[in-house]
C-alpha cells in the first residue's frame, strides 16, 4: 500500500479544524498528522514533522497565513502549502501563492474542492478552486507585459510550450512525457526561458501566463 499523505491543519477554530480533520482521515490516501490553531505554532510543527501538506487559513492569531507560508516556504521547501479561506478576492489569491501556496480553495466550496487540491499539490501541480479562477483571470487582463514591452520576449516555441505547461501545474516529469523529450531537457528550457523573462519563482510563472493568456477559466 503506497503512503499516505501527511497533512497538517492551520485552522484557529476548533471546530472547523475537527471537521476538516474527520474530512482528511476519512480519505484511504490521506492522514492528519498534526494540528495548529496559530501561525507560530504550524510552522514549528511544519520543521519538525515534515509533513507531504499543510492546509493554511488566512487569517489567524498571531501570525497570519501569509506570513506563516513564507516562512514555511523558505525553511520546508518540499512542504506543499493549500490556502483554505474564506477570501475569494484576486489579491488574497495572489498573496498567499507569493508566500509560497501551491493551492487556493475556498470554504465555501465542498470538501472535494479541498481533497481535490491536496492531491493536485502533492504531485507537484498548482491548484485555483474553480470558482475564483476568473476572477483572478480577469484581474490580469489588460495589463501590460513588461518584458515584451522591453523587447526581451524572445522564447523559442519549445520554450514557450514548456513555460505554459508548468504553469498549468504539470510536473517536469510530465512535460518530458507529453512533449516527448527527457526531463533534462524540460529543466533546461525552464531555465532559459526563465532566464530571458527575468522570473524567479513558478508563482511568477503563473503571473506571466496569466498577462498572456495562457490560462483559461475553465
Amino acid at each position: 500500500m503506497a503512503e499516505k499523505i501527511r497533512v497538517i491543519l492551520a485552522e484557529d477554530h476548533e471546530t472547523v479544524r475537527e471537521g476538516l480533520k474527520l474530512i482528511i482521515d476519512a480519505q484511504p490516501d490521506m492522514k492528519t498528522v498534526g494540528e495548529a490553531g496559530n501561525g507560530n505554532t504550524v510552522i514549528g510543527l511544519a520543521q519538525e514533522l515534515k509533513p507531504d501538506i499543510v492546509v493554511m487559513d488566512i487569517s489567524m492569531p498571531g501570525l497570519n497565513g501569509s506570513k506563516a507560508a513564507k516562512k514555511i516556504a523558505e525553511t520546508c521547501p518540499d512542504v506543499g502549502i493549500v490556502a483554505l479561506t474564506r477570501h475569494k478576492e484576486s489579491g488574497y489569491v495572489q498573496d498567499l501563492l507569493r508566500a509560497g501556496a501551491a493551492g487556493y480553495v475556498l470554504k465555501q466550496s465542498s470538501p472535494d474542492e479541498l481533497l481535490r487540491a491536496i492531491r493536485a499539490v502533492v504531485s507537484g501541480k498548482s491548484y485555483l478552486d474553480p470558482s475564483i479562477t476568473s476572477t483572478v483571470v480577469s484581474d490580469y487582463s489588460g495589463r501590460q507585459l513588461p518584458h515584451e514591452a522591453r523587447g526581451q520576449t524572445t522564447l523559442t516555441d519549445r520554450e514557450q510550450e514548456v513555460l505554459q505547461l508548468i504553469a498549468s501545474g504539470y510536473s517536469n516529469k510530465e512535460i518530458a512525457s507529453q512533449l516527448n523529450i527527457s526531463v533534462k531537457t524540460v529543466e533546461a528550457h525552464k531555465a532559459n526561458s526563465m532566464r530571458k523573462l527575468d522570473l524567479t519563482s513558478r508563482m511568477e510563472i503563473v503571473n506571466y501566463a496569466l498577462l498572456r493568456g495562457w490560462l483559461g477559466t475553465n
